[in-house]
């Protein structure tokens, strides 16, 4: 794992720890996986390991499954988001490379 993983990112909680702290159940964890929706790690004895981060997102999903909220129309979210950030991320290479290219100082 990269060093420069932050602690919110590495894959490190069981599932059964994620369970206690989200007040999910086990089952309803391993549906949000299939769904894709969140995307634990295995260990080398097929284990999954959650991080920080993923134990937000699946409070985030529980809250948006008490409002009624279908997990396809979650994951539409989720693909949605991720595209406009791709695309935030594109503009900012772009943008860097013609600024190196033609010398262009940022203030």
């Amino acid at each position: 794992m990269a060093e420069s993983t932050s602690y919110k990112e590495r894959k490190v909680i069981t599932i059964g720890v994620v369970s206690e702290l989200t007040g999910l159940t086990e089952r309803q964890i391993r549906y949000y996986e299939e769904r894709k929706l969140i995307f634990p790690e295995r260990s080398p004895k097929g284990n999954r390991k959650y991080s920080f981060a993923d134990v937000e997102q699946l409070i985030d999903i529980a809250n948006k499954r008490e409002e009624g909220v279908q997990t396809y129309e979650i994951r539409q979210e989720m693909i949605k988001a991720q595209r406009k950030e791709e695309k935030k991320n594109r503009k900012e290479l772009l943008r860097g490379e013609i600024n190196a290219r033609f010398g262009i100082q940022k203030d």
